[in-house]
């Protein structure tokens, strides 16, 4: 780095193999929104999800355009629907256990696994790095840098609960992909968009993706027509 540069410091957002991929659109759209660089780990089960629930394909050698549509669009899959500037995007290979991420020395800000399957939070839990979205998990919490797991999956058996504690445990915050009705929904967009939020809160990221609650039964409710 030249004398006068400033450092690179993303936020790595890992995708895995959950449901939930408008949850992981609407992080890195408020991410890139807020001026914030993103390093971007895609896993190969999440690869299947996204292809299902958008009939998009992520191929690492198109990453940018694939990435692009998939961002374009909304929760109810309409293309289109939403701009993003991906200027500040770097991709990783899930397979890429030499990336960045995989090394602590590498200047990152924290991770977002969003969503975060349960193998995704078992792997991470135990400590196994099977792919580089669980060894970034694994560098981000012994460099005691901030991890937000948003999981996604019902329901949960004990098992699960147990690698859930261990992440807290070590710091993570685990945040559930459940969304809250009280900021006024009226679309799914507001229902997606009210996890992101919640995750980007876990994170300390400004946003402005949901109405907050501010002490008044019905403020948020749009008005009905007479």
């Amino acid at each position: 780095m030249n004398a006068g540069e400033t450092q690179r410091t993303p936020w790595i957002v890992g995708v895995s193999g959950a449901s939930g991929t408008p949850y992981a659109a609407a992080v890195l759209r408020a991410l890139l929104d807020a001026g914030e660089s993103v390093d971007l780990v895609v896993s190969r089960a999440s690869r299947l999800t996204l292809l299902d629930e958008t009939g998009i394909s992520f191929r690492d050698a198109h990453w940018r355009d694939d990435l692009r549509e998939w961002l374009s669009r909304g929760a109810d899959g309409k293309p289109g629907s939403f701009e993003a500037d991906l200027t500040g995007v770097r991709h990783w290979g899930a397979g890429d256990l030499a990336a960045g991420p995989s090394s602590g020395s590498y200047p990152t800000k924290g991770m977002l696994i969003v969503p975060a399957s349960t193998a995704c939070v078992a792997g991470v839990a135990l400590g196994l790095s099977k792919d580089l979205l669980q060894r970034a998990a694994s560098v981000t919490l012994k460099e005691r840098r901030t991890l937000v797991v948003a999981v996604r999956e019902t329901p949960l058996n004990g098992q699960t609960l147990r690698h859930l504690v261990t992440l807290d445990d070590a710091g993570a915050s685990v945040v559930p992909a459940s969304p809250g009705f009280y900021a006024g929904a009226t679309h799914i967009q507001d229902l997606v968009d009210f996890v992101a939020g919640r995750v980007l809160d876990a994170a300390g990221v400004e946003h402005r993706l949901y109405r907050r609650w501010a002490g008044e039964l019905g403020g948020t409710r749009p008005e009905r027509p007479e």
